[in-house]
């Protein structure tokens, strides 16, 4: 099955990066709007704007939480019915975090390489660009 993977190095420390991951309000500002709580088990969704074949809902469920370390969910939009792993690891000047978004059947081509695009794009740039942020404001 085709997988989209990403790793990135975040300047900051864990507990901030999984604030960014779980905190509804912070993920609204680098990823969608939601209605997420950290709570395994809660359906929630993400809203974007809406693209032929897609209504611009993702409805997803936490199938894992482990604090500061992993967090597994759900990603059903439209046929495309993935999982989605951050798994973040401490390390000694911040923090090291892996994408893993995975279940896409072969015919899903087309949508991997656009969300591949995406989470390249948002875990690069505006990840990093919301943490620094939120930094520079506690300062």
């Amino acid at each position: 099955m085709p997988v989209i993977t990403r790793d990135v190095f975040l300047p900051h420390p864990v507990q901030t990066v999984w604030a960014a991951l779980t905190d509804p309000d912070q993920l609204a500002i680098w990823l969608m709007p939601n209605d997420f709580q950290p709570v395994l088990g809660h359906r929630f969704t993400f809203r974007t704007d809406p693209a032929p074949g897609f209504d611009g809902i993702v409805h997803c469920e936490v199938l894992e939480l482990i604090p500061t370390t992993r967090l597994v969910f759900s990603w059903m939009a439209g046929k495309v019915d993935t999982r989605v792993t951050f798994a973040l690891a401490e390390e000694a000047a911040g923090t090291r975090l892996r994408l893993r978004h995975e279940g896409f059947g072969l015919t899903q081509l087309p949508v991997r390489m656009l969300l591949s695009v995406g989470w390249k794009r948002i875990l690069r740039t505006r990840l990093p660009a919301h943490l620094d942020t939120r930094q520079a404001s506690t300062v």
